[in-house]
């Protein structure tokens, strides 16, 4: 759960709450990128602050996480003392060319591989080779090293049974096939990473803050047979019971909801999502719908990202699809009802009013708010109720409830699990 601004922790709290009092063991892990810290003007402990006082004021007493989200080499000291969960990514290392020794080990040792490997679970055998070795050692091993550089760094530093290692695998140009999967797993059980969390790409586009777009009946097969990756790896490879997948991006993708949700429920397993951005929107939506000065800063905010598109797309080029032309002009939307505000930005797909390309804008645009500084702040404390009712039920009715089964075996009691 993303809090760019810091004020809705116990409002994202709640619906965790609400969710396990009905059978659904979710646990919360707030997380904020660097990126975001250094945009909005925060550091790491003010996250770790946001989500203990929400734990203490609303009697929470399992566990909870704060996710250093996309850290690496460069960035991780600043998160070292606030976080108890880390994302490593190596997205920029992908596709380098690995160390010829690192590269010579890996090919010896995954070659008992070769031949139809035969995971449970996936009908058809999987296809191993030494030109299969070759390609996933040379776009993925130099980063799966990279990966190791950073758990062994964050093990000194913190002590290994302090934190959840997640590896993040998702940025690359093409999805990874089930076996890759495996054959990542086995470059990071080679370098010694307990990853709890492993988040791939899947197939289709998995664009910010809207639904998936590609082809549910791959996605259901292909997620299906990762699930039985993930089981194999834990008995095969020496991962932690807890492996489970991560979907970045994971926010909205309510085509898939129902998929995943079977197939969790099918192969009894965990799995980790990101919502991310879900709350800033949900904070527009609330200023919006209540009118007067508030919906005057909402147009305020959509004006100031349609005046600087170019540069608010720019870094999230590969997750974002505008069409320019469906976006209504900043007059437009001042002419506009604060009904009609709310309406274009809530992820109701069956409204007529819901516009994509509008909540893809203003999911990147939360630089204009970060700008606003106390007047944007302020503005969330005085409709703090209609907001955090918002929030709320907009993680619990929309995501936690569509996406994760209720369970009530004793194996998914574990707060890790």
């Amino acid at each position: 759960m993303g809090d760019r601004f810091a004020h809705e922790g116990e409002a994202q709290l709640a619906s965790v709450m609400e969710a396990n009092r009905m059978g659904i063991p979710v646990y919360p892990v707030w997380n904020k990128s660097n990126r975001e810290h250094m945009i909005i003007g925060t550091e790491p402990a003010s996250l770790r602050r946001e989500a203990d006082a929400a734990v203490r004021a609303l009697g929470w007493d399992n566990a909870y996480f704060v996710d250093a989200d996309h850290i690496n080499l460069n960035t991780v000291d600043r998160f070292l003392d606030a976080s108890n969960y880390f994302t490593l990514d190596v997205a920029e290392h992908v596709g380098q060319t690995p160390d010829a020794g690192a590269l010579e080990t890996f090919m010896r040792e995954a070659a008992a591989y070769i031949g139809a490997l035969a995971i449970p679970g996936i009908d058809t055998p999987l296809t191993v080779n030494e030109t299969l070795l070759q390609a996933t050692a040379k776009q993925y091993l130099t980063a799966v090293i990279e990966a190791g550089k950073m758990y062994r760094y964050l093990a000194q530093r913190k002590g290994a049974d302090t934190f959840i290692t997640e590896v993040s695998m998702d940025e690359t140009n093409e999805p990874q096939t089930p076996v890759e999967l495996f054959l990542i797993l086995f470059m990071l059980a080679q370098q010694g990473v307990p990853a709890q969390t492993i988040a791939p790409k899947f197939t289709g586009r998995f664009n910010k803050g809207v639904d998936y777009v590609g082809s549910i009946a791959q996605f259901e097969k292909e997620f299906d047979e990762d699930l039985c990756v993930v089981q194999f790896a834990i008995k095969t490879l020496g991962f932690p019971d807890t492996l489970k997948l991560s979907v970045h991006s994971g926010s909205d993708k309510f085509s898939l909801y129902p998929v995943i949700h079977r197939l969790l429920n099918k192969h009894q397993c965990g799995l980790h999502v990101k919502t991310a951005g879900t709350t800033w929107l949900e904070e527009v939506i609330g200023l919006a719908e209540a009118g007067g000065d508030g919906f005057t800063l909402a147009a305020r905010i959509y004006a100031g990202a349609y005046a600087h598109y170019d540069e608010l797309i720019a870094p999230y080029a590969t997750v974002i699809d505008i069409n320019r032309a469906q976006l209504p002009t900043p007059d437009e939307v001042n002419a506009w009802s604060p009904e009609a505000f709310a309406d274009a930005l809530r992820h109701d797909q069956h409204h007529p009013a819901y516009n994509p390309h509008v909540r893809q804008l203003i999911h990147v645009g939360f630089k204009i708010a970060a700008k606003m500084g106390r007047e944007f702040t302020d503005a969330l404390k005085e409709h703090r109720k209609i907001i955090a009712g918002n929030v709320t039920a907009n993680l619990l009715h929309r995501h936690i409830i569509p996406l994760f089964p209720s369970v009530t075996h004793a194996s998914m009691t574990n707060p890790r699990s």
